[in-house]
């Protein structure tokens, strides 16, 4: 289900678009462990102000977020205003059946 934020560019859009991908068919691999999952899971339930100014190296996120902007990243703000980091959370989630977390 895609979520923007009503201010983000066309470029910011494409960026969450393909973060959402990534997220969906990371979360989807049998070969992903359900704690990495679990861990996604608990970022994307987190309130922006429990990050403050955080950012997280998570390889999984990085990559995504390295292959939708063509840019090598090292890290990703966590909050839920970067289109990065929201696409890859809310494709995980979305990929993830309620029942497996409680969600």
């Amino acid at each position: 289900m895609t979520s923007y934020d009503e201010d983000w560019t066309d470029g910011q859009r494409a960026v969450y678009d393909e973060c959402h991908q990534a997220g969906t068919e990371w979360a989807g691999d049998p070969a992903t462990p359900s704690e990495d999952v679990q861990h996604v899971i608990n970022l994307a339930e987190a309130d922006d102000d429990t990050f403050g100014d955080a950012e997280t190296d998570f390889p999984p996120l990085v990559d995504a977020v390295t292959q939708a902007t063509g840019v090598n990243v090292t890290s990703v703000p966590a909050s839920h205003h970067d289109p990065g980091f929201r696409g890859f959370v809310d494709g995980v989630r979305d990929a993830t059946a309620d029942e497996v977390f409680g969600l």
